[in-house]
């Protein structure tokens, strides 16, 4: 896999689409599960996963047990994703602006994503957030600010709606 660390129980339904510049890295944890079928989720999946490094400093790492459906995850600087965490339908989580080139973009900032946390089909995550553990984020979500642990949060942008 070019130089990516997959844990065991590594599973993949459709194809997935890895990107890996030379000495960034990717290292996903065990028994994940990639789903980019259409038939996978039954919600609908409208693209594949695609996992990509976007600097050769740039580092993607995702905990055990978490799961992706159709979840573009890019990074410029660093992505890090907990344990048991499930990436709804056609999800994104990015660490960047995407245009580098443009002076109206900011520089790259971390995503940190907690473990056992839940991100609703079509939630973006943008640069510089932190989501907390147990937390739950509502469909269609724009994640742009931290969210604590333990809370239920959507919206655009994502704001807290109730504790759990």
């Amino acid at each position: 896999m070019w130089g990516i660390q997959v844990g065991k129980g590594f599973k993949v339904n459709g194809k997935i689409h890895f990107r890996r510049l030379p000495k960034s890295s990717i290292s996903i944890g065990e028994k994940c599960r990639f789903n980019s079928s259409s038939n996978s989720n039954l919600i609908g999946i409208n693209r594949p996963c695609i996992i990509a490094t976007h600097d050769k400093t740039a580092r993607i790492v995702i905990g055990h047990h978490s799961g992706f459906s159709g979840t573009v995850i890019g990074a410029f600087k660093s992505v890090t994703i907990g344990n048991y965490v499930k990436c709804g339908a056609n999800s994104l989580i990015t660490d960047s602006d995407w245009h580098s080139d443009d002076p109206r973009s900011a520089e790259p900032k971390p995503v940190v994503i907690g473990d056992n946390v839940w991100l609703g089909e079509g939630t973006k995550v943008l640069k510089g957030v932190t989501i907390g553990e147990n937390s739950l984020i509502g469909a269609g979500s724009v994640v742009v600010k931290d969210i604590p642990a333990n809370v239920i949060a959507a919206g655009n942008p994502c704001k807290i709606i109730r504790h759990i």
